[in-house]
This record gives C-alpha cells, structure tokens and sequence, in this order.
C-alpha cells in the first residue's frame, strides 16, 4: 500500500498553482522549481506531482524515474549560474530534517570561488529568483 501525504503542502499548491513558485522545469509527473530559502544560487528542488511524504512510500520505478531527472537539471542549472559542481540531498522524516512532508531531492550547486555554509541562508528577492527561473529554463 503506498502512502500519500494527507497534509496540503507548499509543493501541492505550487503543482496545483494555487501558490506562486519559481518553476524551472515541468513534465506529467514532476516540477523542479527554485529554492525559496537557498544554500546557494541556483538551489532547486525535483518534486513529484503525486504527494508521497517519505521515499518509501513511493514505488521503486517512481524513485527512479524522479531520479533520472537529477542528471538533466543540474545540468541545466550548472550552464546558467556558472556553478562547477553541485551536491543532491533527500531527507525522510522530520528527525532528518525534512520540513515538508513531500518528497523532493535538492540540487544545491557549488562554485570554486565560494565557501558556502548550509546553515547560513541568504533569501534572495522574487525578481532576483525570476531572473535565475529564466535563465535556467533557456539552459534546457
């Protein structure tokens, strides 16, 4: 039995648009959008459409296919923010730092002239993530 998140989450109601996000990419069963709280420039997330609160929960062809996604928008990610590497995350559970019960896997890029701290975020404004959307949208 697979277990859906009965909670409505940020991610439900960007999918669903009901609430703004910075969507870099889109396909039937996934979004990718921008992090609105970001390690670093270029911070995305890969979510997909069904609402699954732990990876666990998903079938394993669904995991994989979430994955298979990873490749193509770091990519897409690297060429438009000039990043030279990039590290993926996916937390399950609150105990592991997951804050939204939906799955999502971050793609945080890294630059070579940059020492970022995870704990230090900096909130870049709408036009400022608007702009970086484009970019990375016109890298596909």
């Amino acid at each position: 039995m697979r277990v859906y998140s009965c909670v409505m989450t940020i991610f439900t109601e960007i999918i669903e648009g009901t609430r703004p996000g910075f969507i870099i990419f889109e396909d039937e069963n996934h979004v990718a959008i921008l992090d609105k709280y970001p390690i670093d420039t270029g911070h995305s997330l890969v979510i997909p459409k069904k609402p699954y609160e732990k990876i666990i929960d998903m079938p394993k062809n669904e995991v994989a296919e979430l994955f298979s996604l990873v490749p193509q928008i770091a990519n897409a990610i690297l060429k438009a923010t000039g990043a030279v590497a990039f590290s993926i995350a996916q937390n399950n559970g609150k105990e592991a730092k997951q804050i939204i019960p939906h799955v999502h896997i971050h793609i945080i890029p890294r630059y070579a002239d940059k020492a970022t701290m995870w704990t230090k975020r900096e909130i870049p404004a709408d036009d400022e993530l608007s702009d970086l959307q484009q970019k990375i949208k016109e890298s596909f």
